[in-house]
């Protein structure tokens, strides 16, 4: 957990170095602490005075932890569920607990559930009950034992979709027998920016003020270089546990910017794992009293070298081995990737308008961005919309990068609609020639 230099929200009481008794402090022994504390004029404010308990000579537990961190299985079958879904914004994750008789495995076993969809604008007063369907379900870090976190959406009490609900349109997109059989397999890159909770300025910032150029920061060690790395290390950890398929995380490009990836994940998982992701590192974050925010770019008037965070896909197609359907992964899957790039440049404005609010704040063609205006690709050039690697053009097969996403972009809606432009939709015959005249390659 980060330390946080303010006042602690939790009460804990402190036994001095030279002191050999472990018993609780009894009320006459706290109230003559507080005296002897305020005649040696320690504390000027009890804002600023911390209480801690003690367990042993220089250990402190807390008592609220003891509780927390009680082991249930002894006792109960029961275990809690999480419920979490997507508020009104479309980037808040909301959650609530329930407990759940017994164990289980798969999301069919847990009941459906409801709230208060007036309270997170997606509901009005007069009609607020919105259902909860429970989805995927991933281990509980933070409670531990048989507890579990369940990715939920959303619905009426008639049983349609909530226009929030964009896990719905992407289940069926992935359920489609073209997608099903090309298997879609998708890596993605969450960028995120930690900010001081007083100040809401990124962490190792100088209040008001900016860092030094780019180019120390990223991947960086050291104090006066990384700010944050217990955080990332803390999600990295809860992401493993919950069993969500995280494959590496990265200081990013300027202090206080974090990156963890996702996948290779197969069809709708990949928005099912990285929700469950944020999830994780919003409570993280909330621990450790700093605000993470997944804004394209935070600051608005920073300078160019302090860079900017965004979200990046790779996007596999990983064909299965009986199957006589073309992929980017199989022999001549280059061809097949060429072909995707030109469906992908007839939709650029259908995506950038799904690619995450903001966007334009950060696609400005400077800074390893492209344009947001301008459709180009090129191989191993970070300053297009689609990157292509050169072991990729080298094989003749393998997987295209789209970097235009926004990190605040919803995870159904880009993979689905990747799959959609690249596998299910296509083209007219003039559309695509014309397509192929203006599509610029950069190398």
């Amino acid at each position: 957990m980060a330390q946080i230099l303010a006042p602690s929200a939790q009460w804990q009481m402190r036994i001095a170095k030279n002191s050999t008794d472990s018993s609780p402090l009894t009320s006459k022994m706290w109230s003559s602490l507080v005296i002897k504390q305020h005649k040696k004029g320690a504390v000027k404010n009890s804002a600023k005075f911390r209480v801690l308990a003690v367990q042993s000579e220089n250990s402190t537990i807390n008592r609220i932890e003891q509780m927390l961190n009680l082991d249930v299985k002894p006792y109960t079958d029961k275990i809690i569920a999480e419920y979490i879904w997507i508020g009104g914004t479309g980037i808040d994750v909301r959650s609530k607990s329930r407990t759940i008789s017994k164990p289980v495995s798969h999301p069919s076993e847990l009941p459906k559930w409801n709230y208060d969809g007036s309270s997170t604008g997606q509901a009005p007063g007069e009609d607020s009950e919105v259902i909860l369907y429970p989805q995927a379900i991933f281990k509980d870090p933070f409670r531990g034992g048989n507890n579990i976190l369940v990715i939920c959406d959303t619905y009426t009490p008639a049983g349609e979709p909530i226009p929030t609900n964009k896990r719905y349109r992407a289940a069926q997109i992935f359920s489609d027998p073209k997608v099903v059989a090309e298997v879609p397999w998708y890596g993605i890159e969450q960028e995120y920016t930690l900010l001081q909770n007083n100040v809401k300025w990124p962490l190792g910032w100088p209040v008001g003020g900016y860092p030094g150029p780019q180019g120390p920061y990223y991947c960086g060690a050291g104090a006066e270089k990384s700010f944050g790395r217990d955080i990332s290390d803390a999600h990295y950890k809860a992401c493993l546990y919950a069993g969500i398929n995280i494959s590496g995380t990265n200081g990013e490009v300027m202090p206080g910017q974090w990156e963890f990836q996702v996948g290779p994940s197969v069809g709708i998982e990949a928005g099912d794992h990285i929700w469950c992701a944020r999830y994780l590192l919003e409570r993280i974050t909330e621990q450790a009293g700093v605000v993470l925010t997944l804004d394209p770019k935070p600051i608005e008037d920073a300078t160019p070298t302090t860079g900017c965070c965004c979200c990046f896909f790779f996007f596999f197609f990983c064909i299965d081995t009986n199957s006589v359907t073309k992929s980017m992964r199989d022999e001549g899957g280059f061809e097949v990737i060429k072909k995707a790039i030109l469906n992908l440049s007839l939709r650029h404005v259908d995506h950038i308008s799904a690619y995450g609010e903001g966007n334009e704040r950060r696609l400005t063609g400077k800074h390893e961005t492209a344009s947001i205006n301008t459709f180009s690709w090129g191989v191993a050039n970070r300053g297009c919309s689609i990157r292509v690697g050169r072991d990729t053009e080298k094989s003749g097969k393998g997987y295209l990068e789209d970097r235009r996403p926004a990190s605040n972009m919803d995870p159904y809606v880009v993979t689905a609609l990747l799959a959609e432009t690249t596998l299910l939709w296509e083209p007219t015959l003039e559309a695509e020639a014309l397509a192929a005249q203006k599509v610029s390659l950069k190398v």
